[in-house]
């Protein structure tokens, strides 16, 4: 007997689609309900996850909540009815919703994926709190301003939830494998930590700080393109309030964490992860390069991480998720203090900040 009722807000492509048809390369401005539907393959076969490290779909939340036996799907919700049809011949449940506040009524899922336009998810992850949800997943990005990632965070934390925001990389277990070699001090004491950029919508650098941000430098932030973005798209440089950094640099790899014994790095979804510990050769120290331990990263990874994480809190083997909505607004103000910081010539930006209505706007994800 399935333990758990889950249910799915927003059946577009990571809600529902992912795994039913092949991705329409739109830009996401424009509506949920006005964005086409491709064709759809509500027969699929998928093939399902087995453990922590195996890989390939499922990557849609519902697909993933499918998945697990101790989770019972029950709903969907979604303004659009094709993909509501398309949900009721996937998986054969006619409990199906226009409105999320009606399916929360009817339905008190136990477990949410939020999946719908940026905009509602603060809301409508409040809404699963109220309505008694014990864990919940969302889309990325997490929210557009800091006052609603806040608002996510706090409410969330006071009930006890899991809150889940986003099927990144990070959610991969082999990063949990990194940070366990980090933490027994596989490459000695930690020196520095580098990143591409703070990225708010993948912010693989977070999960490896384990101090709040005390302030930030950035220069070099541009003007978007037409699309309306403002993402910062600089260079820059963060400090902890324990002194531990994290330097921003264009050209560097996923993640790159520098010790005094050694290094890994994360070198994207293609290449995975690699380490190297320096050693005695012929009287001489040397860095070489160590095989890296199960699991290594492996391409596709998609919502069934994420869920795995939400579970896991439940069953109170893990404390947070590792893209958890603590870590994801903490990296959503980073990048916010650097484009003030890049704006001001390069000024110093102390965290937190003050006006809690400062966000951003997303060049593909809204």
């Amino acid at each position: 007997m399935p333990e758990y009722r889950a249910a799915v807000i927003g059946l577009g492509w990571m809600g529902l689609l992912y795994d039913l048809a092949s991705r329409i390369p739109d830009r996401f401005e424009i509506e949920d309900i006005d964005r086409p539907t491709p064709t759809l393959d509500v027969h699929r076969r998928i093939h399902h996850h087995e453990h922590p490290g195996s890989e390939g779909n499922p990557t849609s939340y519902a697909e993933a909540f499918r998945d697990r036996d101790e989770i019972e799907l029950v709903a969907g919700v979604d303004r659009d009815p094709k993909r509501l049809d398309a949900f009721v011949s996937r998986y054969g449940i006619d409990a199906v919703y226009r409105d999320a506040v009606a399916m929360f009524e009817s339905e008190k899922p136990d477990l949410v994926a939020v999946a719908t336009n940026t905009r509602y998810r603060a809301d409508l992850t409040c809404l699963a709190v109220e309505h008694g949800a014990k864990g919940i997943l969302t889309e990325k990005p997490m929210a557009h301003t800091l006052e609603e990632a806040d608002r996510m965070v706090r409410v969330c934390k006071e009930a006890g939830v899991p809150l889940c925001c986003g099927s990144i990389t990070t959610t991969h277990p082999s990063f949990a494998r990194a940070k366990a070699l980090v933490e027994e001090g596989a490459i000695g004491d930690v020196l520095s930590l580098e990143a591409g950029g703070p990225f708010a919508q993948h912010q693989n650098w977070s999960y490896f700080l384990d101090s709040p941000p005390a302030w930030v430098v950035g220069v070099g932030d541009d003007d978007r393109n037409e699309s309306g973005s403002d993402e910062f798209r600089g260079q820059g440089f963060l400090v902890a309030h324990d002194g531990s950094s994290v330097h921003f640099r264009k050209g560097a790899p996923g993640i790159r964490l520098t010790g005094s014994n050694g290094e890994i790095r994360f070198d994207g979804i293609r290449d995975g992860w690699r380490w190297w510990q320096e050693v005695d050769v012929l009287g001489k120290r040397q860095r070489v390069e160590v095989p890296w331990p199960e699991p290594q990263f492996g391409f596709p990874y998609g919502a069934v991480y994420c869920l795995t994480d939400v579970m896991d809190c439940l069953f109170g083997d893990l404390d947070e998720p590792k893209n958890s909505g603590r870590r994801v607004a903490a990296a959503l103000e980073v990048e916010i203090a650097l484009k003030q910081s890049s704006d001001s010539g390069g000024r110093r930006i102390d965290l937190p900040l003050g006006d809690r209505s400062l966000g951003l706007r997303y060049d593909w994800f809204r």
